[in-house]
């Protein structure tokens, strides 16, 4: 049985996302609509493909809600609670139903971590945070089974293997990766997608087949989409307020007080209203930054959007955030780079996965961390040819592991030196 709060989330999420779906549907028409997705579904879908330009802002939409929808279904029917990073799980996979995951693409990997689940003696709902964050491969199975020229059975049936396949290799390696960065960058299956995906850019390119990374990107996004996130923040914020609204805003601010490192349920350590209310406001800064700066609100920026709101129920606060963006836009204005230019812009979104880094170790870190995260996301790019989606976790998982070695060893040998007697510190 669900407990009342947690039915009270669920209507939530049910009310979003129906929101959306109709949204999508009417503005765009069914029969339009029907075509675009059908388009969504075939394109190439690898970084960055924009889908709102590809099948119609619409068709985006729906596809983005579906995909969503399909997530909530599987953490209800495995009975896994509905929390933080549920929750946030099924965010990013509404915010990347925007540009690059569909149901075709996304459905193996998922078989593909409950066979891994089986192979390890585990069940599944201990798995389904991979299963659901490592549709970051989607790309890949599309390119297997439209872009390899094998006719469209075989073809198919390559892809699906694919997929599988390393929906398989996902919690093993994520395991591994964790280690790296002790739980600094919030989007660990960002760093193992990376990982993985390199291999697979590799074998395909050995193969033969040319992967060409292309810019889809909507310049013209509409008022519908322009406005999804101050109308979901909304939404959150009310959601978060009713009741003892006094109470909830302090369970916001205890929340400032975290560091925000992997696991960290707010919806746990303080209350679910106080992380709604904070879901609202970093829905609200994130937009309101890319208004700042003059930036496009189309798929890939609402994903970005998208998926910092959900984290913000699993790690991030504004207090932790800042500093990340401050060391982007510091790095885009001494490399003289347009801070609305899509990968800028897409940094200063994504960036906030290291979080933890700035409420664990202070805002100078943070700065500093940003920094380096928007020349290594540049980089990251091209050695998995954009079949991760998830480029700026895995540029992030590398940064966050870099700074974390640093700080620790500096640490420890400061502290190693306090305590060392004197007579070895003169020898």
């Amino acid at each position: 049985m669900l407990e009342r709060e947690e039915k009270r989330l669920y209507g939530l999420m049910y009310i979003l996302l129906a929101g959306f779906f109709l949204a999508g549907l009417f503005t765009q028409g069914p029969a339009s609509v029907g075509a675009g997705l059908l388009k969504i579904q075939v394109h190439p879908a690898r970084l960055l493909n924009d889908f709102t330009l590809v099948g119609g802002e619409g068709a985006a939409l729906v596809n983005a809600a579906v995909i969503a929808a399909l997530g909530l279904l599987l953490v209800r029917i495995n009975r896994v609670r509905l929390s933080g990073p549920t929750l946030s799980a099924v965010f990013t996979i509404f915010g990347f139903g925007l540009f690059g995951k569909t149901v075709f693409n996304i459905l193996p990997i998922v078989i593909g971590v409950v066979i891994s689940a089986r192979i390890a003696g585990k069940s599944f709902r201990e798995y389904i945070l991979m299963a659901l964050f490592g549709t970051t491969l989607g790309p890949l199975v599309t390119s297997l089974g439209f872009e390899t020229g094998l006719p469209l059975l075989p073809a198919m049936a390559v892809a699906v293997a694919g997929g599988i396949t390393v929906g398989i290799l996902l919690p093993p390696v994520a395991m591994i990766m964790l280690r790296m960065h002790q739980g600094f960058s919030l989007y660990n299956i960002g760093l193992t997608g990376g990982f993985i995906a390199i291999f697979g850019a590799a074998v395909l390119t050995a193969s033969g087949r040319a992967l060409n990374t292309s810019l889809v990107w909507n310049s013209a996004p509409s008022g519908l989409l322009i406005y999804l996130v101050p109308v979901t923040s909304a939404v959150l914020l009310i959601f978060g307020l009713l009741g003892k609204a006094k109470q909830n805003l302090g369970d916001f601010i205890k929340i400032l007080t975290l560091p925000g490192r992997l696991p960290s349920d707010f919806m746990s350590s303080t209350s679910i209203s106080g992380s709604l209310i904070n879901m609202g406001i970093i829905g609200l800064l994130t937009w309101s930054y890319v208004l700042l700066v003059g930036g496009d609100v189309n798929g890939p920026v609402l994903g970005g959007i998208f998926t910092a709101l959900g984290f913000a129920a699993f790690g991030k606060h504004p207090k932790n955030s800042w500093p990340l963006v401050a060391g982007v836009v510091a790095a885009c204005l001494v490399f003289g780079k347009d801070l609305a230019a899509p990968g800028p812009l897409l940094a200063a979104l994504f960036c906030l996965t290291l979080a933890p880094v700035a409420g664990e170790f202070g805002w100078m870190a943070g700065v500093i961390a940003g920094f380096l995260h928007l020349v290594m996301v540049e980089r990251t790019g091209a050695w998995h040819l954009g079949i991760n989606l998830y480029n700026n976790g895995f540029a992030g998982g590398l940064t966050a592991t870099l700074m974390v070695a640093v700080i620790e060893w500096f640490r420890t040998s400061r502290e190693n030196s306090r305590t060392e007697p004197s007579y070895r510190r003169r020898r």
